[in-house]
């Protein structure tokens, strides 16, 4: 595929990741009424019976087709860089790659295993509860409840475009606040998820919109800034 093809490819997935976070932000935090804490197991059962379609809707587009635009943009981003910084962008796109794995794989269960819930809640709502309380587990574990891989690549890429500005000193300042948010998701506080989401929205349609402005970088010998 032509360079500039792809680094423009890789914007618009870049800006369509972005909006795929507002839309899961819209969902999830507006249109979804979540049971209570003090739900009974068949109210649990009847909220994701009722929601099964746009639950298992914004699950496929949240994961599954979030990573997959994420791995367009990895390999992009690394095309871009890799003549310049060959190792630290192998190491960056290493990452960039188990944290598509890792999200693709995420819903992919928590799909698989919402079907399965309800299937099994019709006669054993107790047992469908309990598995549906250890699907979310492993769903978060892998790629909903921390985003340190997310985060660890981010770091890598920031520190790689400073060196030969691909992209703006304020973007890759941008960078390092979502990187250092998303390793810090380690941690048991919800606002450091909130805030690499809410950044990484404006990182992601950032770098977007710049590679599709800029689909490719060269440098001569007096700009590159050892």
């Amino acid at each position: 595929m032509n360079t500039k093809i792809l680094q423009k490819l890789g914007g618009i997935c870049s800006i369509l990741l972005g909006l795929i976070y507002i839309i899961a932000f819209i969902v999830y935090g507006g249109i979804l009424d979540f049971p209570k804490a003090d739900a009974t197991d068949i109210e649990r059962l009847n909220f994701l019976s009722d929601n099964y379609v746009i639950l298992s809707t914004i699950n496929l587009i949240s994961y599954v087709l979030f990573g997959i635009l994420l791995a367009v943009l990895v390999v992009s981003i690394h095309q871009k860089i890799k003549d310049y910084l060959p190792n630290l962008s192998i190491l960056a796109s290493v990452f960039g790659i188990i944290w598509v794995g890792l999200v693709i794989a995420s819903g992919m269960i928590a799909n698989i295993g919402l079907n399965s819930v309800i299937q099994i809640g019709i006669e054993e709502p107790q047992k469908a509860i309990s598995i549906w309380s250890s699907v979310g587990i492993v769903s978060e574990g892998l790629g909903g409840g921390n985003e340190i891989v997310g985060g660890v690549w981010v770091l890598l890429l920031s520190i790689a475009t400073f060196k030969y500005s691909f992209f703006s000193k304020t973007l890759n300042l941008l960078g390092l606040l979502v990187a250092l948010a998303g390793i810090l998701t380690i941690l048991p506080f919800d606002l450091f998820k909130e805030i690499f989401g809410v950044s990484q929205i404006v990182w992601f349609i950032w770098i977007g919109i710049t590679m599709i402005r800029k689909p490719h970088k060269t440098f001569d010998h007096k700009e590159l800034r050892q």
